[in-house]
């Protein structure tokens, strides 16, 4: 793993900066927020907004979680795709379509809401917006606006937050072993993809 940018907060140090923005402590202690907190407010402000988008929202937690996987794999964010692969169990999400996130389009499981999720996340990566198609398919199996708002949001943050952790090289917390569960990264040109 390469040397952080930001050197990481101390625990303790962290751990105090973070009471006093309302930041809870576990999330204190991650590598992420030891240094994010070098700037308390705007950690606070980031942890509100994913706290939002994970805790509040009318979007189901399996398609948010696809959605961050696809992020970590494309943008080979070893830190979103280690963290989330456990998040995204403890919500149900099944290893094999987690695993079907790396190479998405041949995977035979997918519902069609789960199919237009990925393609937005895709399209938003390439060139920055969801093409009309993809939209108007949004529009039909996500009927709410609030539903269609949560998923460009939650497309739109879980970019920023891999920016953010690659520009910073934010490392995984000690005794985390990197991409789940198998070790095939984004570049390992022999990896098989589970499609099925």
């Amino acid at each position: 793993m390469p040397t952080p940018r930001l050197p990481l907060l101390a625990a303790e140090h962290a751990t105090a900066t973070a009471a006093e923005v309302g930041i809870v402590e576990p999330k204190a202690r991650s590598s992420l927020y030891r240094t994010l907190l070098h700037q308390p407010q705007l950690a606070k402000r980031i942890s509100d907004l994913i706290d939002t988008l994970m805790t509040d929202a009318d979007l189901s937690h399996r398609l948010r979680e696809l959605i961050i996987m696809r992020i970590g794999w494309s943008n080979n964010g070893v830190y979103e795709w280690t963290q989330h692969w456990r998040i995204a169990q403890g919500f149900g999400v099944d290893e094999r379509d987690l695993l079907a996130t790396r190479d998405w389009h041949g995977h035979d499981h997918w519902s069609a809401a789960d199919r237009a999720a990925l393609r937005a996340t895709d399209e938003t990566l390439a060139d920055g917006r969801i093409a009309p198609d993809t939209w108007d398919d949004c529009v039909r199996l996500f009927p709410t606006e609030r539903e269609r708002l949560e998923l460009v949001a939650t497309i739109g943050s879980w970019k920023m937050m891999s920016e953010i952790l690659q520009s910073l090289e934010v490392p995984l917390e000690d005794g985390v072993a990197p991409w789940p569960p198998d070790g095939v990264t984004p570049n390992d040109d022999e990896h098989e993809e589970t499609t099925t």
